[in-house]
């Protein structure tokens, strides 16, 4: 008997979980495994957000639903930080508050798209963003980045990929998984194509804002293309600057018509975030930001040396990011070396020999590489190299 809906044959699982379950089976049996498939810090919540839940609970505050899209005196934190930190003006309609960043972005697609409806996604990119296009009945539109541009979407590609039927593209700077980070210039070189196409909504996935160390200032892409304002979706979250992913609290900005429909969705499936996460988030919003600062020094000193390091490899490539705590390295010469057949067998490789787990590239549309998090102590990381490099020249000498 058929019992689950066709939709589910169109999405696979998250290449980020399999891997992980692989090594935790591993190590259920015995094996001594690093495992640097999971990407979330490593660092413990600052206390101060931490006693800010702890009150909420004492003072009887957290046992009652809250309004669905969010308490008020957090959307209020959300849009100081907008204004703040990225100089854009937002009312609390405009703002919807969710049981994380991916369902913000999920019930923004669910309540915009029909079928046939086509969504542009640079690769490499998240794992769930085309499996969430899916689900909610639309097309991902992949539009592929290489190591020669800094795997970065560029103008002419996007104008390429563009069809009547476009209704959203979708992009995530700093990148997960690569790391990389669009420039002032470069996006507003995507917005001036997009200004051609008035049809077309964008959402900017800015997640890792604060885990950033390039050159230039971090800006959303919604500062740089005002024109585009009314058009844009600006996701974020506290899950990854504050060491609150299990937390599960992401929120966005964007127009009221969109912004309205997607409480709607969520009305109907989770109602409101977390009473006592949304409080502990008006506290990381609103307080003194050093923590975040401390940790991004951290999150620096590890990605200059994983990706120094990772280029040493024998036949491993790996650019440097600009953000994040990712190193997406290409590996097509070391899957030569080791002799697999492509990266999810090499990945494999290096689990069952070498004990360490990365996640194949494959699973975020790009062959040939592989991702590290390094949201890890430098001692892992240097256990981590040298059980690569031991497995890899083991396999040229073989």
């Amino acid at each position: 008997m058929a019992f689950l809906a066709d939709s589910l044959k169109r999405v696979k699982p998250s290449a980020t979980i399999a891997v992980t379950d692989k090594a935790r089976v591993l190590k259920a049996a015995g094996r001594d495994v690093i495992g640097l498939g999971v990407g979330e810090p490593d660092f413990d919540t600052p206390d101060n957000i931490k006693e800010a839940a702890i009150k909420v609970v004492r003072e009887g505050r957290a046992s009652k639903y809250t309004a669905v899209d969010g308490i008020p005196e957090l959307k209020a934190a959300i849009i100081r930080k907008f204004k703040r930190e990225n100089g854009l003006d937002y009312k609390p309609s405009q703002i919807i508050v969710g049981t994380g960043g991916k369902q913000v972005l999920y019930n923004a697609l669910m309540a915009t798209l029909n079928p046939g409806d086509e969504v542009i996604i640079p690769a490499p990119y998240w794992v769930s963003y085309p499996d969430m296009v899916l689900l909610a009945g639309g097309t991902p539109v992949e539009v592929m980045t290489t190591m020669a541009n800094g795997y970065k979407m560029q103008p002419e590609a996007l104008e390429k990929a563009i069809t009547p039927k476009t209704k959203w593209i979708i992009f995530n700077s700093p990148s997960n998984p690569t790391g990389a980070a669009y420039t002032r210039a470069e996006l507003r070189a995507l917005g001036e194509v997009l200004m051609k196409h008035p049809k077309i909504v964008i959402c900017t996935d800015d997640m890792y804002e604060h885990i950033y160390w390039a050159d230039e200032p971090f800006v959303s892409f919604a500062k740089v293309c005002p024109e585009l304002y009314e058009r844009v979706v600006t996701t974020n979250g506290v899950a990854k600057s504050y060491a609150m992913t299990g937390w599960r609290l992401g929120y966005c900005g964007g127009p009221v018509e969109i912004v309205t429909a997607m409480a709607t969705i969520q009305g109907q499936s989770t109602s409101n975030p977390s009473s006592i996460s949304q409080k502990a988030a008006v506290t990381a919003l609103n307080a003194d930001q050093s923590c975040v600062r401390e940790m991004n020094k951290h999150f620096k000193q590890r990605h200059d040396f994983i990706v120094a390091g990772l280029n040493k490899l024998p036949g491993v490539s790996c650019l440097k990011g600009a953000g994040t705590f990712y190193a997406f390295a290409n590996v097509e010469k070391a899957i030569h070396i080791v002799g697999t057949k492509d990266d999810n067998a090499f990945a494999e490789h290096l689990l069952t020999h070498g004990g360490v787990a990365v996640v194949p590239g494959s699973g975020f549309g790009a062959p040939g590489h592989m991702r590290l998090s390094f949201a890890c102590s430098m001692q892992t990381l240097e256990e981590a190299l040298r059980r690569m490099e031991k497995t890899l020249r083991a396999a040229q000498a073989a």
